[in-house]
């Protein structure tokens, strides 16, 4: 199925100890770019949940947020003695390499992040609780990336349909064009009353035809859509396939315009170009 890169989720969920909430954001991006922002107290599960999100999505800018607030009247704070010590040594290190530093703040020490715990918390529940929770939140996200892919698969579908008419037109002109390209070359001839020799007369306009065969353009077009078609019907990311072969279809729109003879096909290949450009833009945002 076609999915999006752009949705976003907001999960939610209280319980005693205090509130988890996730954040999702996606958009549109040439690879995987994932940030997360967690609080200090649950940093640690970061490196699970970068393995979650790389399992389920392969392309997209995504922006994850976890907000946590604990219930306040279970909330008790304690010092980590061992994080306080780490943070004292470090200090005393800079003391030692003869850098002038002014008295520490006791304050400052208890600000400087995980020195500060909360201790009636069992840690390892919440984090079980947030682990979950974006479990829900990327299922979700998900949803909503498959369902805006839907919506741009119909858009681009509509738009190879209009090709294919554009197409099928262009091949119902070619006789008439060349039948008057002929008409119009022995017009001219006879206003300057000149008698080409038949044979001489057939070479230029076989010349003409082969200026103006377009069927191996139109063939390929054709064939292009058709795997255009087939390859959004594909599971997992089709994004960088669809646009190779927009410029598949771009190239040979442009052979068309650059044949032409008349004004007609001229038309026909601006439409081309011009529908092969707004599906180029939505696939810009498929996975």
């Amino acid at each position: 199925m076609t999915r999006s890169m752009t949705a976003f989720s907001r999960q939610e969920r209280q319980e005693a100890w205090g509130t988890l909430t996730w954040e999702l954001r996606s958009v549109n991006h040439r690879y995987l770019e994932p940030h997360f922002r967690l609080p200090e107290s649950l940093r640690d599960i970061e490196g699970s949940l970068r393995e979650r999100l790389r399992k389920a999505v392969s392309r997209g800018k995504v922006e994850a947020t976890l907000r946590f607030v604990p219930e306040q009247s279970k909330e008790h704070l304690q010092i980590d003695q061992d994080r306080l010590q780490e943070v004292v040594n470090a200090t005393s290190q800079l003391e030692q390499t003869g850098l002038a530093m002014q008295k520490v703040n006791p304050l400052e020490l208890l600000a400087w992040p995980g020195v500060m715990v909360q201790s009636s918390l069992d840690m390892a529940v919440i984090k079980q609780a947030a682990i979950g929770l974006f479990a829900d939140a990327l299922d979700d996200l998900l949803q909503g990336r498959e369902r805006e892919g839907a919506e741009l698969q119909q858009l681009i579908t509509q738009r190879l349909d209009a090709i294919g008419n554009t197409v099928t037109e262009v091949r119902s002109l070619l006789p008439g064009i060349l039948q008057a390209q002929r008409d119009n070359l022995n017009l001219k001839l006879a206003e300057i009353q000149i008698e080409l020799d038949p044979s001489r007369l057939e070479q230029e306009v076989v010349l003409l035809a082969q200026k103006a065969d377009v069927d191996e353009e139109l063939d390929r077009l054709e064939t292009h859509v058709q795997e255009v078609r087939r390859v959004l019907t594909q599971k997992g990311p089709v994004g960088r396939r669809l646009d190779f072969l927009m410029q598949e279809l771009n190239r040979e729109a442009n052979t068309l315009s650059s044949k032409s003879i008349v004004a007609n096909t001229t038309r026909s290949a601006v439409e081309l170009k011009v529908l092969i450009e707004q599906m180029r833009e939505q696939i810009q945002n498929i996975e």
